[in-house]
């Protein structure tokens, strides 16, 4: 006998705006993440736009959306769609948000938050004027292992923290003979713009706010096949939280060898961890208990016992990846709007970043330490 069911969970209508990379993530998340966490909202997916209708058509039909638009303006007015994923270049951030808020939409945006600072004190002044959930697409911090090592850095395992050393490295534009692309025009989309956000973000989301700052941001390849340079190809600086710990941090896109050395180190006064992204499936934990002689840094892998791990594999140490980070920030999105309470990290913590990058800068150009109070 064959029985039909039938999903009795309440549904969602999902956008999406720009179907490249991100886009295709965010896409393919909506699709699996109620099969994965058993939400309580079911997302459809209802429309996709991008530049080109040829673009938008052709999305459409590979990711499975009812519609499909060249005008993100067509998918504030629909009806059909609840909530909006911004996938599009940082300079569109702002306008789309802005007005899918007013619409009362909920909106999950990419990060950087808004292309400039002004642009994400307007998002945040639009998320306050609305009922609607807001986050900002900060994926790393979703790993099961970075969940529990804020999880135990907030219950106290390691003690008081004393030092924190982060990076992200990549080596995408190491090659001084690779070409010139949009990624070397605009501040937004230099080193400091494209992934210094998302280490700061777990700096402050695993230490506190940061008070101060010492920066050095560099253009290294000023030149490149096909054009100048007018970003920034690496940047490093000290920090001051706000409870008194010292930080350090380095960004780079011309660390040869690195693929995604989305990394840090946290010392306290009982223990240690150690995390790097590409190995995200393990962290390294250091206690300071037992005799000297059986002290040292463990290897702990990823396992159900982990946050957000089990939806996907019931085997210890099997793993995770860069999807499963984005299918967990779809969860968590989606619970958000499903509870009616706030989501993390939210247009707040989007905007917070992007104040230490202006900070950063300034401290770059005065060669001084700036207050990130002052910005």
């Amino acid at each position: 006998m064959t029985v039909h069911a039938t999903d009795r969970r309440e549904s969602v209508g999902i956008g999406i705006i720009g179907g490249g990379y991100m886009g295709k993530a965010h896409a393919v998340a909506m699709s699996a993440v109620a099969a994965a966490f058993d939400t309580a909202l079911c997302p459809r997916l209802e429309m996709i736009c991008a530049r080109s209708l040829p673009s938008a058509a052709a999305y459409a039909q590979t990711f499975g959306f009812d519609r499909y638009s060249d005008d993100w303006r067509d998918m504030i007015a629909d009806p059909r769609v609840q909530a909006i994923v911004i996938a599009s270049p940082q300079e569109t951030h702002c306008d789309i948000a802005e007005a899918a808020l007013a619409a009362g939409k909920h909106v999950l945006c990419e990060k950087p938050l808004g292309a400039t600072l002004q642009d994400s004190r307007r998002m945040v002044a639009a998320a306050d004027a609305s009922d609607c959930v807001n986050m900002v697409g900060f994926n790393y911090i979703r790993t099961p292992v970075t969940q529990f090592a804020r999880q135990l850095i907030t219950d106290g395992v390691i003690g008081d923290i004393t030092w924190f050393r982060g990076e992200h490295t990549e080596d995408f534009m190491a090659d001084p003979e690779t070409p010139a692309t949009w990624r070397v025009q605009g501040r937004a989309n230099g080193t400091m713009g494209d992934l210094a956000p998302h280490m700061l973000n777990a700096a402050l989301s695993l230490i506190g706010p940061i008070d101060g700052v010492m920066a050095d941001i560099r253009t290294v390849h000023t030149t490149r096949p096909g054009g100048t340079v007018d970003n920034d190809d690496h940047a490093q600086m000290m920090v001051r939280f706000a409870g008194g710990v010292m930080g350090q941090m380095y960004f780079s896109r011309i660390a040869t060898g690195r693929k995604m050395g989305y990394a840090y180190e946290i010392t306290g006064t009982k223990g240690a961890i150690r995390f790097d992204q590409e190995d995200q499936n393990a962290f390294w934990l250091y206690s300071a208990e037992g005799p000297d002689a059986t002290r040292g840094f463990r290897k702990i892998l990823a396992g159900p016992a982990h946050p957000d791990y089990a939806a996907f594999c019931q085997g210890p140490g099997h793993g995770t990846g860069y999807q499963d980070q984005i299918i967990i920030e779809a969860r968590h999105f989606l619970d958000a709007i499903h509870a009616g309470t706030p989501a993390w990290p939210g247009f707040q913590d989007g905007l917070e970043v992007n104040r230490i990058v202006a900070a950063a800068f300034a401290s770059a150009d005065g060669q001084a330490w700036v207050d990130v109070a002052s910005i």
